[in-house]
């Protein structure tokens, strides 16, 4: 049984995610040829001011380019 769990900052539509879901249960049943219903996707959403690459969060990243 695949199991794909996925971190990922917050801010994407339910769309977004939904379509994310579908596309890796798709590559995974392909890649591994496993009965659809075996398949697990976990999304985690992480807020962007707890996600931080070079001591800068993804947050201050943002503001920073904004101006």
């Amino acid at each position: 049984m695949p199991f794909i769990d996925v971190t990922i900052a917050e801010g994407r539509s339910p769309e977004q995610l939904r379509a994310l879901i579908h596309e890796l249960h798709e590559a995974a049943q392909r890649a591994v040829g496993v009965p659809p219903e075996t398949i697990r996707v976990v999304l985690r959403e992480v807020p962007t001011t707890h996600w931080a690459a070079g001591d800068v969060t993804i947050a201050e990243r943002r503001s920073a380019a904004a101006g």
